[in-house]
């Protein structure tokens, strides 16, 4: 096996893995803290790399674009919890489904008058547009490992958020039993309220990193919401370990499944039958990972002691 392919492949896993986290950790932390079921999460992903994509044209810095867009998207999870999202605690998922699910029609036609269909790309400065050489001699652009190496920082800073912050004690003792910490003096509105930004302001920053390699597009965050709802299910609903473990497996089995199924598959059936069969295997691999975790644990691979408790 070619060696700078493996390592080439299993840092393009690694990327996608942490694009699905970014997305995945702030659906997780809603549906697991707030037990709110948000369709619409993934036009979060899509208004962050729009919002970059035009401030970096206006600002001619995409770094500085990323900077003010993320409070923006965050401002946005903000208003959508106050106006769609809070009437609907405590009702029935079928209910916030169908809430949300009319909310990706709303932005999706605001932002389709306001960028138009075309999608807009983004240029990356010069010092991000190198390439570094990795062990067996693979060549990868470093924007790549810039990639990873900011959603792991953030992955770091969620946890510590999490288990060594008054906030994050607040958060969990608010998911746990919301009638006991309202009582104690939380104001559980302004937490849930807060939760909700962040998670709207952790699948912007998965867009605004993935608009340089792809670009920003209408249809994005349909695409991203389905496999980050299979990632939670997998990790484990209200696991911020379990997404992160599930995101890095899932990029790792989509990717190198789509390098290397159909030489497999040749080991077993004639070429013209593997080179048909593998690229449909390929991409059901996922969908599959999920089925083989959810016979094994069906409340997926690190399942919270308590719902929203992050574990």
């Amino acid at each position: 096996m070619d060696t700078a392919l493996l390592v080439t492949q299993i840092v393009n896993g690694l990327q996608l893995g942490i694009l699905l986290f970014l997305v995945a950790s702030g659906l997780t932390l809603v549906f697991g803290i707030l037990d709110f079921v948000n369709l619409a999460h993934g036009a979060y992903y899509m208004l962050g790399a729009f919002i970059s994509a035009t401030l970096a044209r206006w600002t001619g810095s995409w770094p500085l674009s990323v900077l003010l867009a993320l409070p923006l998207v965050a401002l946005i999870g903000v208003f959508t919890e106050r106006v769609v999202a809070r009437p609907l605690y405590g009702r029935s998922h079928l209910a916030q489904v169908l809430a949300t699910f009319g909310l990706i029609l709303v932005i999706d036609a605001v932002a389709m008058l306001v960028w138009g269909v075309e999608g807009q790309a983004v240029e990356l400065p010069a010092w991000l547009n190198g390439r570094v050489t990795l062990p067996g001699g693979a060549e990868l652009p470093a924007y790549r490992l810039v990639i990873i190496g900011s959603g792991l920082a953030v992955a770091a800073g969620l946890y510590a958020w999490v288990h060594h912050t008054r906030f994050g004690m607040l958060v969990r003792a608010a998911a746990a039993n919301r009638d006991m910490a309202e009582a104690l003096g939380v104001d559980t509105a302004r937490l849930y309220a807060a939760v909700f930004a962040l998670g709207a302001a952790l699948a912007g920053l998965a867009g605004m990193l993935v608009a340089p390699l792809t670009e920003a597009s209408l249809a994005m965050g349909l695409e991203i919401i389905i496999i980050a709802l299979v990632v939670i299910i997998i990790g484990g609903i209200g696991s911020l370990k379990g997404a992160f473990v599930a995101a890095l497996l899932a990029g790792l089995v989509d990717t190198l499944g789509r390098a290397w199924l159909d030489d497999l598959f040749k080991l077993a059936m004639s070429p013209e039958a593997a080179e048909t069969a593998a690229p449909a295997v390929s991409a059901m691999s996922v969908y599959l990972l999920m089925a083989l975790i959810l016979a094994l644990r069906p409340q997926g691979l690190f399942p919270p002691r308590t719902r929203g408790h992050g574990q």
